[in-house]
């Protein structure tokens, strides 16, 4: 079971989140038949949006990851709700690379240069959208940058994921850092040298650490205060035919008509967990009456 920890140091100075998530991206793994690069990539992406997903309040906000690189993989998306179930595909699942010059899969040669794109959802009458530049494509450092620049958060974040030889996860998490206002320019110093200094994040949970052992471990010398109620990370997909159904609608009642007269029928395959909807003819119509 995978699961996420978040707490704050007593003085205030710092927060810190640590999750396992290997079964969740195991699930993406399964569901998307994804490549090695490929589901270090997206799992990493997975594991932040899960991350981040700590970080809502309501149970109707989410956030939304969107990497729009120009490598193989092309675009990338991962979705969180406040529980961190999350959701995420990639548009080239199958894409691969050979290892980089450090024998690394080569994540940031297959997302290529780009934008990672945040777009919150709190129910207000417009979501919260923050774009940088993406630095490496390597994912945790491109979500360093974009907390400094777009949100001037103070931000350390690691992922990792471990493929194995049959292309199944070994073991997958990350960790998150953030200064906070009361935090001063000698606990920024410390924190550096502990994260610079830290095994990766794979190595980690490979050894038989949790996500609290994780978390002490990134946080040590500070005085650390974690949570009791740990997140359970999971992937979720939130899909149903009425979603289907209004997709459907949404499209137009000409839309509607052209496929009626064309195809007769329609198929459609939800991006997040490659389940068919299959819609006769007497539903189309049905739909097209709905339509504008």
């Amino acid at each position: 079971m995978d699961t996420l920890i978040r707490g704050n140091s007593t003085d205030g100075s710092i927060r810190v989140f640590s999750a396992i998530t290997t079964d969740t991206v195991n699930e993406a793994h399964r569901i998307h038949k994804t490549s090695a690069t490929a589901s270090a990539a997206l799992g990493r992406l997975l594991t932040a949006a899960a991350i981040m997903g700590a970080q809502l309040k309501s149970d109707t906000d989410s956030v939304t990851l969107q990497i729009n690189g120009e490598g193989p993989l092309g675009i990338m998306i991962a979705v969180t709700d406040n529980k961190s179930h999350v959701r995420g595909y990639a548009a080239n699942p199958q894409a691969d690379l050979p290892t980089n010059a450090k024998g690394k899969l080569d994540v940031g040669g297959a997302v290529g240069p780009g934008f990672l794109s945040v777009i919150r959802d709190l129910g207000l009458k417009e979501p919260y959208i923050g774009r940088t530049p993406l630095i490496s494509g390597e994912i945790a450092e491109d979500l360093t940058y974009y907390y400094v620049k777009s949100e001037q958060i103070p931000t350390a974040v690691a992922l990792g994921v471990l493929v194995d030889t049959d292309l199944s996860i070994k073991a997958a998490g990350g960790y998150m850092i953030q200064l906070m206002p009361e935090a001063t320019e000698e606990t920024a110093e410390r924190l550096t040298e502990i994260v610079e200094n830290a095994p990766s994040v794979t190595d980690m949970i490979t050894s038989g650490m949790s996500a609290e052992d994780i978390a002490f471990a990134v946080t040590s010398g500070f005085d650390m205060l974690l949570e009791n109620n740990a997140a359970q990370p999971m992937y979720e997909c939130k899909c149903s035919r009425e979603r289907m159904e209004r997709a459907l609608i949404s499209i137009g009642k000409q839309e509607l008509r052209d496929i009626i007269e064309e195809q007769g029928e329609a198929e459609m395959s939800c991006q997040f967990c490659d389940k068919l909807y299959h819609f006769t003819r007497e539903e189309l119509e049905a739909l097209c009456e709905k339509a504008k």
